[in-house]
């Protein structure tokens, strides 16, 4: 029978310490999620600040450490330089910062320039004017929503108070796309006047709101805001069958199946597709003409330029969060300091390990984005068709770093170049073999569909098949369901949406 027994064993094993893996999560951020993470660390962390640009003409409160110039040259970075020598480098460049003019020394001149420019001169947002005070917002256009925007136009229709209030809630129910989505016996429930509407009167406020800007506003479905805008705009020859086919013929007009629609209503082709290009001139959804969507735009992390005659990568100054260590708190804790100080401790422990961390992102950022450029200097100069295929372990190789290390880089993070703004990942592509025995990136691969796809005959367009054979004719041996996922990835329509009559 077995007996129980306890054993010492040695054993080694890797793990990550704690600071190791805040700095790679703060590697695999976006841009806006970094400065997020920042943002948070400043707000709460006492031996941090935000560093002050030397334009500013502000004196820095005692030396301070700060984030190298983005624009400097940051090759060869293999660890974050000392305090020392950064205090050094601060004090330097702050040393013969001029201070900004005082009010007091601003001369006086024209009343008209002196309105006109007070608010520059006094660094605010307001100028006093009499009694009270007009602020620049006031003076900002107000974007009204949807829903303000239709109350406004009912309010000046001639309706009675039961009318203007059932149309009301018609305008509370409509959606963003601008849609009736909700059922008129269910809104009859929600009007709370006496005696309670009739279906009738929920018709007769419906078709006042659908008379509101923007046109097809207020609709039930596709058909009906199309058959709004229709109704509503001048007389046409092509309007009369547009009308009939958003009626009754919406399912081939959604497959673009024109020569099934000559066929039906007994008209020609010609006539088939101008009736369906004075459909596509309206707008499906007339909700987004006013809207409170915020878009949000990408900004680049790095910036790639052609100077004489060879490509440059340099971070992107917007990106780069100007934080410094205040030396002069961090000094006075440290001969102050006792056991008793233990969260100063840690503020301060955190404080410089963001700092690295910082300067550890955006060198390594900077590494990966110009071994890509070493690389792909073809892409910038011939276009898509020039991208070579590369993997993300020739770059990890070539600057001494893991692949996940180099794919949490390239992650969320963006390149500008004169061709367009990409994501890091679009410069890493599988290898394929051609008819000749070379290699071809799946990149170039998509844009040589792309200019198959630009040049075709809109009356006879390519279907996946055919482009699959005019590639294995150029000796790119590509299959036709790989044709379509390259196609439906561009976001390109099918053969039958594509064709055109002449």
């Amino acid at each position: 029978m077995g007996t129980l027994s306890i054993k010492t064993a040695h054993k080694q094993h890797q793990t990550l310490t704690p600071r190791l893996q805040h700095a790679v999560r703060l590697l695999q951020l976006s841009s806006l999620d970094f400065a997020q993470e920042v943002q948070a660390v400043l707000d709460k962390n006492p031996f941090l600040d935000v560093a002050e640009d030397d334009e500013a003409g502000l004196a820095s409160t005692g030396p301070a450490q700060t984030m190298p110039d983005p624009a400097a040259n940051m090759e060869g970075f293999e660890s974050p330089p000392s305090l020392a020598s950064e205090d050094q480098a601060m004090s330097s460049s702050t040393g013969d910062s001029d201070a900004p003019p005082e009010m007091g020394d601003e001369q006086a001149g024209p009343a008209d320039d002196l309105d006109r420019d007070s608010w520059q001169l006094t660094g605010s947002s307001s100028k006093v004017s009499g009694d009270g005070e007009t602020s620049i917002i006031d003076l900002m256009a107000d974007h009204a929503s949807l829903r303000q925007h239709l109350h406004t136009q009912l309010n000046v229709m001639h309706l009675s108070e039961r009318e203007l209030l059932i149309a009301g809630v018609i305008v509370e129910s409509i959606d963003d796309d601008g849609y009736l989505r909700d059922n008129l016996d269910d809104l009859r429930a929600i009007c709370d006047i006496d005696p309670p509407p009739d279906m009738s009167e929920m018709l007769q406020a419906l078709q006042h709101v659908q008379t509101l800007e923007p046109a097809g506003i207020g609709a039930r479905n596709v058909a009906e805001t199309l058959l709004i805008q229709l109704n509503q705009q001048p007389s046409h020859p092509g309007h009369g069958l547009a009308r009939q086919i958003v009626e009754h013929h919406m399912e081939r007009l959604v497959r673009h199946d024109v020569c099934g629609l000559a066929r039906e209503m007994g008209c020609t082709v010609h006539e088939i597709e101008s009736a369906c290009n004075c459909i596509r001139r309206l707008d499906p959804r007339p909700g987004w003409r006013l809207g409170s969507t915020v878009v949000q735009y990408i900004t680049p992390d790095v910036i790639v330029r052609k100077f004489r005659g060879e490509w440059t990568v340099s971070l992107s100054s917007s990106i780069v969060p100007r934080v410094r260590l205040n030396q002069m708190y961090a000094d006075l804790f440290q001969r102050h300091r006792n056991g008793k100080h233990t969260e100063l401790a840690a503020h301060l422990q955190e404080a410089r390990w963001t700092i690295r961390n910082v300067e550890q992102r955006f060198a390594t950022i900077l590494q990966v984005s110009e071994a890509i450029v070493r690389r792909q200097k073809n892409f910038l100069e011939y276009g898509a068709l020039a991208m070579r295929p590369m993997a993300l372990k020739e770059i990890a190789e070539e600057i001494g770093l893991h692949e996940s290390t180099v794919s949490r880089v390239t992650n969320n993070k963006y390149m500008s170049t004169p061709v367009g703004v990409f994501e890091l990942k679009y410069f890493f592509s599988r290898a394929m073999v051609t008819a000749t025995g070379g290699t071809c990136s799946a990149t170039a691969i998509r844009g040589v569909i792309q200019t198959m796809i630009d040049e075709e005959a809109p009356c006879s367009p390519l279907s996946d098949a055919e482009i699959a054979r005019r590639l294995a004719r150029q000796g790119l041996n590509v299959a036709r369901r790989t044709v379509t996922k390259y196609r439906q990835a561009m976001r390109i329509a099918p053969v039958e949406h594509r064709r055109r009559v002449a």
